[in-house]
């Protein structure tokens, strides 16, 4: 991508965010950068590129973050460490979360259909975590990691909402496994 199509995706990601992806015309962004609308189309086909660019930004950045948790550590401990990561993505990359968590259903057809494959293949990468930490035994053994997921996640996508500047999100992240993990793991059924 070139530079000057990078900090157009960034614009786009900042004022998606502020203004929604309705709410943000191509006059908007060409202000934001400092050009006239019609150079912008030099870059870009249409604002549906810039939308899902900062989509793609946003999943890999998730991704890229869960990569870099050990696969060598106990299942508890690398929930614990997916959850800092994807909540450091959040706080880090404010704008680009919020796009990636709000404005995802105005993609549009095959774009659409890509962004959600791809938020799904996250989802089953956390699932992953929470079925191997059942099947050892670390967590209860009637857990329906699906059910967990979708709450973890959620509360975690949802932090751009309000999560403080500044916040210290690894602390918030154990907090949070404190609160939803420990209380899963609270007693192990025998198989």
């Amino acid at each position: 991508m070139t530079t000057r199509r990078a900090e157009l995706t960034r614009a786009a990601a900042r004022l998606f965010a502020e203004r929604g992806y309705h709410g943000t015309s191509i006059g908007d962004l060409a202000r934001a950068l400092g050009v006239q609308k019609g150079s912008l189309y030099a870059h870009i086909d249409s604002k549906q590129d810039l939308l899902f660019e900062a989509m793609s930004e946003g999943a890999r950045a998730f991704h890229e973050a869960l990569d870099a948790v050990p696969d060598d550590r106990p299942a508890a401990e690398r929930i614990r460490l997916a959850l800092r990561a994807h909540l450091r993505v959040v706080a880090e990359q404010l704008d680009v979360a919020t796009v990636f968590v709000r404005e995802w259903r105005y993609l549009e057809g095959e774009r659409a259909e890509a962004f959600v494959a791809e938020r799904r293949r996250y989802e089953e990468r956390f699932r992953a975590l929470f079925r191997e930490g059942r099947e050892v035994g670390a967590l209860r053994t009637d857990l329906d990691e699906h059910a967990a997921v979708l709450l973890v996640l959620s509360a975690a996508n949802w932090a751009y909402t309000w999560l403080p500047e500044g916040a210290d999100t690894d602390e918030l992240a154990d907090r949070f496994v404190s609160l939803l993990v420990d209380g899963v793991r609270g007693y192990s059924t025998p198989t």
